[in-house]
């Protein structure tokens, strides 16, 4: 193909049209015009072009770097072109996830905690925390929920204890209450850089066993469905009909549809009764809301008392009070850690003594933990 630009042919018909634009813009126009130009001219328009694709491409790449963290010519980044929001020092990803380290605390479930994060509701060191943020707790970070501080205490300084309190009818399972009941945190002992934790919860007309703990993981997880933990009750029970039948009880074992799902007892043992008024002895897996009661009113039977005498091994300690609790030896902090497989602990706040006449029973290592009104009969 011969080139237009050494055709006088072309070169004649470029000349005769007129040299009025018909339009005028700023941006570079690529023309449709073929034009002859001389050796001089094509040289200054290609230098023209080329220090213009240069500074659209310096153009480019600054957008870029100010899009961006900008790097330097050494390697290192700049963070001068972008200002970006600080992580809090103690935040990384070596700590552990910060509503696991709540949740220990005692301060909600791993999803009630994540519920509050992402509501903007818990800082790290005067910062705003998100999902997915980790704690280092050996830096002693400052938490805070609700703009309340929260005191972080390093793994290797917490001892899990557990309680076994008696509690009577009356009270709730609440720290406050706005109508002022009375509730089981009230009589416990007091703690410095801990929380009691309630493992489940028994109603205001409940009465018996409930276990308290200062490790989260441990409550959250000895209440979780999957590790189906035995409860077992001891329930007076009021028939209409006189008498509980065997068709009733067999339904009892066997399933009775609830609103939130099928339940039923593991077993069933009577324990005789005067009159109207029957005992038995029921074993469920699973801590739902007023289940005992509900299973029961399902076959036309109404609880006229309920008492918690066991959870999983842990027995309601004979002689124990109501309204008193005693704590737990490292053989039974043990098993209850083996149930739900979290790792044994070493150490006890409370010393085991052994006597021919008692057996194993239970020493306060330390008498300050001990109220004056709580001593055992």
């Amino acid at each position: 193909m011969k080139n237009n630009r050494t055709n006088p042919k072309f070169a004649n018909k470029t000349t005769a049209k007129s040299s009025k634009p018909k339009f005028t813009s700023t941006a570079p126009v690529k023309s449709t015009t073929k034009t002859a130009f001389n050796g001089k001219d094509d040289s200054l328009q290609n230098r023209t072009k080329n220090q213009t694709r240069l500074q659209t491409k310096n153009s480019t790449t600054n957008r870029r770097l100010t899009k961006s963290d900008a790097i330097t010519s050494n390697g290192s980044k700049n963070n001068t072109t972008t200002k970006r929001v600080s992580q809090p020092k103690n935040v990384n990803s070596n700590g552990e996830k910060l509503q696991k380290v709540l949740a220990n605390l005692g301060h909600g479930s791993r999803r009630e905690i994540e519920t509050m994060i992402s509501a903007g509701r818990i800082s790290i060191d005067g910062k705003i925390a998100t999902l997915g943020d980790r704690v280092n707790v050996n830096a002693n970070p400052t938490i805070r929920i609700d703009g309340h501080m929260i005191v972080v205490r390093p793994k290797e300084r917490e001892i899990c204890r557990v309680l076994a309190y008696y509690k009577p009818e009356g009270e709730i399972c609440s720290r406050n209450d706005p109508e002022g009941r009375a509730t089981v945190f009230a009589r416990l002992p007091r703690l410095q850089n801990a929380r009691w934790i309630n493992i489940g919860r028994l109603d205001i007309n409940t009465s018996g066993l409930l276990l308290f703990t200062t490790d989260g993981e441990l409550a959250n997880r000895l209440m979780h469905p999957r590790h189906e933990i035995e409860r077992e009750y001891a329930v007076r029970v009021f028939a209409k009909e006189g008498k509980v039948s065997d068709e009733q009880l067999l339904q009892l074992t066997r399933g009775v549809q609830l609103e939130d799902g099928p339940a039923a007892f593991r077993s069933i043992t009577a324990q005789g009764g005067e009159g109207l008024n029957q005992w038995f002895n029921v074993v469920i897996a699973e801590g739902r809301n007023r289940e005992v009661r509900r299973i029961w009113e399902a076959v036309d039977v109404q609880v006229s008392r309920l008492l918690r005498v066991r959870y999983g091994n842990i027995l309601l300690p004979k002689g124990l009070a109501r309204g008193k609790w005693v704590e737990l030896n490292l053989e039974s902090v043990n098993y209850l850690r083996d149930l739900v497989g979290l790792k044994n602990e070493e150490k006890s706040f409370v010393a085991v003594t052994k006597d021919k006449r008692m057996g194993s029973s239970l020493k306060p290592a330390k008498p300050t933990y001990t109220p004056k009104n709580s001593r055992r009969r």
